[in-house]
């Protein structure tokens, strides 16, 4: 089945949202997405759905705004994907999609907190190699960025996520 990876429109908000209820055990990471809807840290034309040919929307993944030192940088979170189109490669498209966007934005750095394996398949490292830390005490490799081709060696410094981040 063909999938279309796009922007999130408005009117799928309870498409995306059931989908990061299936995809996870529990309402954070939808209660996740609403909060940071609502925050100044959103960024509509880095939130993408990938949908399939009835239009159903089957993943989504979103990049918000995050401060780095005194720079700025974006936070890679969540992804989700529908139970049913997991391991068919659906998650590795729409964050592909997504880093395209944020590359084609000009964007220098983007930040994720999750497992090198899957995420070193994109580029990332760990952040402390750019000189990146973060609020999070996690193992270093854990904590990662990607630096795209604008990225000129800055922003550097603490990472401070977004405030709808602090209740997980």
């Amino acid at each position: 089945m063909e999938l279309r990876i796009r922007v999130e429109e408005p009117a799928d908000a309870p498409a995306t949202r059931r989908v990061h209820m299936a995809a996870f055990p529990g309402p954070e990471e939808a209660d996740l997405v609403d909060a940071l809807r609502a925050d100044p840290c959103w960024l509509p034309e880095l939130s993408l759905v990938a949908v399939d040919e009835g239009g159903l929307v089957v993943a989504h993944v979103l990049m918000t705004r995050l401060r780095v030192g005194d720079g700025a940088a974006l936070a890679l979170a969540p992804v989700a994907v529908a139970p049913e189109w997991q391991r068919r490669g659906v998650g590795e498209q729409v964050v592909r999609a997504a880093l395209a966007a944020a590359e084609g934005a000009g964007e220098q750095l983007v930040v994720v907190l999750g497992d090198p394996a899957y995420y070193g398949r994109f580029g990332f490292g760990p952040a402390a190699g750019h000189g990146v830390s973060g609020p999070y005490e996690v193992p270093d490799e854990v904590f990662q960025v990607l630096t795209l081709p604008a990225y000129d060696g800055t922003p550097r410094g603490h990472c401070a996520y977004p405030e709808p981040f602090d209740g997980l």
